[in-house]
């Protein structure tokens, strides 16, 4: 039943107590939908569209976790009858806000030097993504420029967009190498990230995207740069514990399909979790290849062909949608996203924020663009932008949902329904963000 109490088991022991409870929630959504910690797969089909709310709800946190939730009367009865000792616990009053699990991003690449507002105003004037990239711009413009820059800058400004996406409500995040592409400057964003993290609290996947492009002093030794990936860099940050995961741009003008399942199989023998690069440019069976391998998401998928969307949608592996960087380059054709959710696949969000093909770092702008774009429902689209973003980075059991064992990561937005969010394009939602418990 919807708002009925949820307490977890330690609750009700005596072995943890409650530290605060959020109350006086006007519109409680925990997508938890009953399932407890290590549910069986992300949301598909309708149970992606469920908006289940709780009226006059209530949420309790002890040491960064949730332990409770439920409707506020229901919830108080609950936890008397269980003994639950409630005289140390602290109460924050939202004044009827609405309340929803905090965003989790699942593919960024925030760790960049010079913007790319250049190539914005060319694009605006007739020139093509492709068109800017074999002049020299692109990915190889702010390859050129980060592998100039020190650690310590990127660090700096890597901190300014890391708090300005979580003031968005942004709490977990994923962030690539891939503007690097040699073994020094690959490592340093990696650490880059790291020290970001530290100073923000942000939750952190490191992605190796050494295999973003082939650099200009590889370009004509094709097979050494791939020696070098497999053979250097992705051992030395397995080695250096850099990344999590490893990605690859599967493109026929990138790296093809062969040279894409090297890379990701090398990865997978160094313990890396797998991502791909796919199907963004031309249908090219990327998001087979992901979910062949097992891979924890195929992006992009602007392309993908029914034979891709079946593949996915028989596997684990989570389809996550950037309709901002369609946006921003102002194409005509997102992905299929209406097909792949009536088809079965799991779909997520995540803003692709960068410096040239998607300077959007919000995840609510996101979901504006993914419901009036790609035809997403609002709950659609915050189910993709939270429990399915979790799973798309192997964080289904830590964050994504509102449920009693998981982190405490929240958010109280400034209005009383969370339809609010798609709704107010441009408008940071957002009035207070909690992560592990603690508001940031």
């Amino acid at each position: 039943m919807v708002g009925a109490p949820r307490l977890h088991p330690d609750l009700a022991t005596g072995i943890i107590r409650p530290d605060f409870a959020v109350e006086n929630i006007g519109q409680l959504l925990t997508l938890d939908h009953g399932d407890t910690v290590g549910v069986s797969g992300p949301l598909r089909g309708a149970d992606l569209d469920r908006s289940e709310t709780v009226a006059d709800g209530m949420l309790v946190c002890a040491a960064g976790r949730i332990v409770a939730t439920g409707s506020r009367p229901g919830l108080l009865a609950a936890m008397a009858q269980a003994g639950v000792d409630q005289s140390g616990m602290g109460r924050q009053d939202v004044g009827g806000a609405a309340v929803i699990p905090a965003f989790v991003d699942p593919h960024t690449h925030l760790v960049f030097g010079r913007t790319r507002q250049d190539e914005y105003e060319r694009r605006i004037r007739g020139e093509s993504y492709l068109e800017i990239a074999a002049a020299g711009g692109g990915i190889m413009a702010s390859v050129g420029d980060l592998r100039k820059r020190s650690e310590d800058e990127l660090v700096a400004a890597g901190t300014t967009r890391m708090r300005e996406m979580m003031a968005h409500g942004t709490a977990t995040v994923e962030i690539k190498s891939g503007y690097g592409l040699e073994p020094a400057a690959e490592l340093k964003i990696l650490r880059a990230a790291g020290r970001i993290a530290s100073n923000t609290g942000v939750r952190l996947v490191r992605t190796c995207l050494a295999a973003h492009e082939i650099p200009p002093e590889y370009r004509d030794r094709r097979e050494d740069y791939l020696s070098l990936i497999c053979d250097t860099i992705l051992p030395e940050v397995a080695g250096a514990g850099l990344a999590e995961r490893a990605d690859v741009f599967c493109e026929p003008s990138v790296f093809n399909l062969d040279e894409s399942r090297r890379i990701l199989v090398r990865a997978r023998e160094l313990g890396m979790a797998l991502t791909v690069h796919a199907d963004e440019l031309e249908p090219f069976g990327g998001a087979a290849l992901a979910a062949s391998l097992g891979a924890g998401s195929a992006d992009h998928l602007i392309m993908i062909d029914p034979s891709g969307i079946t593949a996915l949608a028989a596997s684990g592996t989570v389809a996550v949608l950037l309709p901002g960087t369609v946006f921003s380059l102002g194409l005509r054709t997102y992905a299929p996203a209406r097909d792949m959710i009536a088809a079965g696949c799991a779909v997520a969000l995540a803003t692709d924020f960068n410096p040239g093909s998607c300077p959007i770092l919000s995840m609510p702008l996101v979901m504006s663009i993914a419901c009036t774009q790609m035809r997403m429902t609002p709950a659609e689209s915050l189910a993709a932008a939270t429990l399915n973003a979790a799973w798309a980075l192997g964080l289904q059991n830590e964050t994504g949902s509102l449920t009693p064992g998981k982190s405490a990561d929240f958010v109280v937005l400034d209005g009383d329904d969370y339809r609010l969010v798609p709704y107010h394009a441009g408008h940071n939602p957002a009035a207070a963000v909690f992560l592990r418990g603690r508001r940031i």
